[in-house]
């Protein structure tokens, strides 16, 4: 795992290498290792390693047999072994050990169809000499981050916008239509990033950049259809998933270094700690955060998991003031709003690991997307059924089995206001989008604290459903209501939400590299082809991962109420230990500053927050809270005092070990 940069600028000789070293070093923390730089007249490339395959023989950029063929790459190719060996018997050399170079002799081989070979995350930057073209390419979920700016001739491009900033001619201002689509959905939505000018190559794609420009193109699509669901029995389904997925795991141990695995005590990550203990490694270590706050904390399930699979197991313990402490460092790794303060956590996890001197886990990441774990398909699913009767009183009350609030605490009686709430735009059952309506409608209330010209240019939500709907593909409209909603929650919400805030940039932030099992594309493959009653059966979600986990996952863990990965909001900001900058950034003075809230609307969402320690406050309350607050400390760290933090200078030599190579 590494981090990339880079600077092409075709028709002007380039003096890139200052600046490439100010990029590296803004991402230390992704290659604390060593670095390394091509130079060209047209070219600069430049690479953090951390050093994970072929520790001694593996520092890029890595090249050809006659070094017309340079590559800088951020990831793992969990194949490689295999790829090598056919290669090897195509006539080509190697001169390393490491899975690096099997990338310069497939884009020989094959061109930009190497992407569609690879089993991996990856973000690659290649450049041919001879065609005087730079190939660019990300993996197919979006798990490892590409990002650039393009001016003209000139393209800048890196692993962390952070390192995008260092370069002077790399402007710094948050996006408004991106501010307001994550107080929509979450996350912003491809390809755009939380800056202006600041694109991301999305998922699944690969670019071609050249003295014409870039071309942009997809080469691997989620594919929902069931072409073959109702000629199969469920135990071959059964069969051939959990090969896949024992497989899956067994070539992410790849690694000369150890591997642990994350155990939060859900069915997902047992399983694969499971796999991986019984299976590949009788001393596997695993890692897991507790939480002060008994509402958050899953210390129960954890301990019913390692009673059983009995690993070599490390906490650590996370109060709320805790998150309060290190959120402006989440922010700054993140570099994206957040409505959410969970990830602050999985940082301080990701930070017990390196301590345990670890740099690789395995987690259950994905899982719950591709199998049919959220709440959300299984309440789109209740208000399906509830919309071919609208009027019944009976059909509403299935979503107590979700929301236990549904029914007032004290009379017993249905919540009026909870039931008007999942009852709006019931039978807009045709719309495409019709899954996630209810999540952005809830979310989307939260611009009512945006200034009155920044929530003036915003979409409102038929705007929004109209743009995610003219990015859907074409036979979307064939698939069954559950694969809908699942595409959706996969394009949107994993890839710049879950495995963005909470998987590659909180780990990377301690030099961790995370890998994920569950989203291994042959796995996410054969899930999308199972027949829908095997992902979600009823309202039992998961229901072939279950049945294929039930004989290696203790039934405790099985048979628990779901419980979303969440983390303390407004008490680990508004207690009488919270942070200084808290009420510095959310001052009138400093809202004013950067004008995207309302001061008066904000300061009487605070007034409410300090009451009882923020303990009091709804939970649509505490999203707007952290949002609010995050944007702010966007604002400050990227905008108003870049590079000030972390580092003030970003001008001190380049780290440990360097090597330049020129063209």
């Amino acid at each position: 795992m590494c981090g990339i940069v880079g600077i092409a600028h075709f028709g002007q000789k380039g003096h890139h290498e200052t600046i490439l070293n100010r990029m590296l070093l803004a991402m230390r923390h992704r290659g604390p290792d060593a670095t390394g730089l091509y130079l060209s007249d047209e070219v600069g490339l430049g690479h953090a390693r951390l050093s994970i395959i072929d520790i001694n023989g593996g520092h890029q950029p890595i090249h050809n047999e006659d070094r017309t063929v340079w590559v800088i790459f951020n990831g793992e190719i969990f194949n490689y072994p295999e790829l090598r060996n056919d290669l090897i018997q195509r006539g080509h050399r190697f001169y390393t050990q490491s899975d690096t170079e099997v990338i310069v002799h497939l884009y020989e081989e094959y061109g930009a169809g190497m992407f569609s070979r690879l089993n991996g995350q990856f973000a690659i930057a290649l450049w041919d000499v001879r065609k005087r073209c730079l190939l660019l390419g990300r993996d197919r979920i979006g798990i490892r981050p590409f990002f650039y700016h393009q001016k003209g001739s000139r393209l800048t491009f890196a692993s962390e916008i952070k390192a995008l900033f260092t370069d002077p001619q790399v402007p710094r201002q948050l996006d408004p239509q991106t501010l307001s689509d994550v107080f929509t959905c979450w996350t912003p939505v491809d390809p755009l990033t939380a800056f202006k000018g600041v694109a991301q190559l999305p998922p699944g794609h690969y670019a071609v950049w050249n003295n014409s420009g870039m071309h942009i193109e997809r080469y691997w699509q989620l594919n929902f259809d069931e072409a073959d669901a109702g000629q199969r029995p469920f135990d071959a389904w059964a069969e051939e998933i959990q090969a896949l997925i024992l497989d899956a795991a067994r070539i992410r141990l790849r690694a000369d270094v150890p591997v642990g695995a994350y155990l939060s005590g859900g069915i997902d990550s047992t399983y694969i700690s499971t796999l991986v203990k019984n299976n590949f490694n009788n001393h596997l270590n695993t890692f897991s955060v507790q939480f002060e706050d008994k509402r958050f904390d899953e210390t129960q399930f954890q301990q019913t998991a390692l009673s059983v699979i009995q690993t070599q197991h490390r906490a650590i313990q996370c109060a709320d003031i805790d998150i309060g402490r290190i959120f402006p460092k989440v922010v700054w790794h993140a570099e994206v709003p957040m409505i959410r303060s969970a990830p602050a956590p999985l940082m301080l996890l990701s930070g017990l690991v390196r301590r345990s001197d670890f740099k690789v886990v395995l987690t259950g990441e994905g899982a719950d997307e591709i199998f049919g774990g959220y709440d959300i398909f299984k309440e789109a699913q209740i208000r399906r059924f509830w919309a071919r009767q609208p009027n019944s009183a009976l059909r509403p009350l299935l979503l107590k089995k979700l929301y236990p609030d549904i029914f007032d605490q004290k009379s017993g009686r249905p919540n009026a206001f909870l039931i008007g709430f999942f009852k709006h735009n019931l039978t807009m059952t045709d719309s495409p989008v019709y899954s996630h309506l209810v999540r952005w409608r809830n979310t989307s209330q939260l611009k009512k604290f945006f200034s009155h010209d920044l929530g003036a240019g915003s979409d409102d939500l038929d705007q929004f459903s109209r743009r995610i709907t003219g990015k859907l593909p074409d036979r979307f409209a064939q698939w069954s209501p559950l694969a809908q909603a699942q595409y959706l929650e996969s394009c949107l919400f994993l890839s710049n939400y879950l495995l963005s805030t909470q998987g590659d940039r909180m780990t990377m932030a301690n030099s961790i590299e995370g890998r994920y099992p569950f989203l291994d594309h042959r796995v996410m493959e054969a899930a999308a082809r199972l027949p829908a009653k095997f992902r979600l059966n009823g309202l039992t979600e998961k229901y072939l991962l279950k049945r294929i986990a039930k004989n290696q996952v203790p039934d405790e863990v099985i048979r628990r109420a779901k419980q979303p990965y969440r983390a303390p909001i407004s008490h680990s900001f508004m207690s009488a230990q919270a942070p200084d900058y808290v009420f510095e950034l959310l001052s009138e003075a400093a809202l004013k500053k950067t004008g995207y809230f309302d001061p008066p609307k904000v300061q009487r969402l605070l007034a409410k927050c300090r009451q009882h320690g923020g303990r009091l406050v709804s939970e649509r309350e505490n999203m707007a809270l952290v949002a609010i607050l995050s944007t702010q400390l966007l604002d400050q760290q990227f905008v108003q005092a870049f590079p000030s933090y972390p580092d003030k200078s970003l001008t001190h030599a380049v780290f440990e070990r360097q090597a330049t190579i020129p063209s």
